[in-house]
């Protein structure tokens, strides 16, 4: 007999989410900080993790770690915290207590695709409201959308991923107050961004504020939190599985807050690079690109598949997204990365952009759909 015979039709339709191989390539496809810690600082975590005490479960509070972070980051007074493995763990946490019968999550499109896939995990339903032509909300039709659905939980990532704008403040307030539930807004790119919701939490009952050290630096670490009322707080962590971070995150975590300074010039370096790679693509030929307040930029060209092709030729690894929604179409999305790496796309596109092929027109020839986004 089948695993299908007996797993949910709706996971059984679901492709596993993708992670390219990035073996010998310049790896520009998760917003990973390209920047190490500094050698000083790896000899002193290193001596600091010795000691960690692994023959005993992590505690299962933090070991200190909310109140560390709640101070780094100014979450106000009062406002607690919930951690998880990520934003995405967190992500899980909220569609597990909301996934009542007949719930609703609602976002926009495109987004994080966790958003729709979680939804699917707790057996909810998921509404999107796709955003304009220029990855803006289209904030009429979320408004009716929240009137229609009254959705348990709305994501908004602010800014977008995968587009790279962050909407307009008084728009995500709009929403806030219409939902008649959980609003989520995931600040996973907060460290590159000039705005951010986390001093609000507990000014709107229902606001709930995720972070993720990923972007900053701490991928590796998987450590994110969300921060709200004690109300919704308190009844998230009813579903949190016991001893779920680490202790070696914990440990990794702590260290790191003590050493913030160094991860937010690495962040403000990015922010430079950004500048300089959306100027310089500016000037390129049949490429339209969008400003970002992420660590990545996203463009379009005539032909992303043929685009991604010759840059996996060339060693570097980027997102094809053309395939994942309408809006992306012929859309490739890339980090932001050290200097050389930026550079060395930067020369890749501008030789791929000259080619014959390419003509007057800026058409190159598509060849189906990329596998990669199935």
């Amino acid at each position: 007999m089948a695993a299908t015979d007996w797993v949910r039709p709706e996971i059984a339709e679901l492709s596993a989410y993708h992670v390219a191989p990035a073996r010998d390539m310049r790896k520009l496809d998760a917003m990973e900080n390209p920047y190490e810690l500094p050698a000083a600082l790896r000899d002193e975590l290193a001596q600091e993790l010795a000691q960690a005490a692994l023959n005993r479960y992590p505690d299962p509070s933090g070991g200190g770690l909310k109140e560390e972070l709640a101070a780094a980051f100014g979450v106000p007074a009062g406002m607690p915290l919930l951690l998880g493995n990520g934003s995405d763990e967190i992500i899980t946490l909220i569609t597990q207590t909301l996934a009542r019968p007949g719930a609703t999550v609602l976002s926009v499109e495109p987004a994080f695709v966790m958003y729709r896939m979680n939804a699917v995990f707790s057996g909810m339903r998921y509404v999107s409201v796709p955003l304009t032509d220029e990855f803006a909300l289209d904030l009429p039709a979320m408004l009716a959308a929240i009137e229609a659905h009254q959705p348990a939980v709305v994501f908004v990532a602010y800014p977008n991923n995968p587009t790279g704008p962050r909407f307009a403040r008084d728009e995500v307030i709009r929403i806030i107050e219409a939902a008649p539930g959980l609003v989520v807004v995931d600040e996973a790119y907060a460290a590159f961004a000039d705005d951010s919701f986390l001093p609000d939490v507990g000014r709107w009952p229902n606001l709930v504020v995720m972070r993720t050290l990923s972007k900053l630096g701490l991928a590796g670490i998987r450590l994110g939190f969300a921060a709200g009322t004690p109300e919704w707080i308190s009844q998230l962590d009813k579903v949190r599985p016991p001893y779920n971070v680490n202790l070696l995150t914990q440990v990794t975590a702590r260290f790191a807050l003590r050493h913030l300074e160094v991860f937010a010039a690495q962040a403000a370096t990015l922010c430079q690079e950004r500048g300089r790679l959306l100027a310089a693509l500016l000037e390129l030929p049949n490429v339209r690109v969008w400003p970002s307040e992420a660590n990545f930029l996203t463009l379009r060209l005539p032909d992303a598949r043929a685009a991604f092709a010759a840059l996996q030729s060339a060693g570097i690894l980027v997102k094809n997204l053309h395939g994942v929604h309408p809006l992306l179409d012929n859309c490739l999305r890339f980090t932001v990365g050290s200097p050389q790496e930026n550079d060395a796309v930067l020369a890749a596109l501008a030789e791929l952009v000259q080619r014959p092929e390419c003509g007057r027109t800026g058409v190159y020839f598509l060849v189906g759909p990329d596998p990669e986004n199935n």
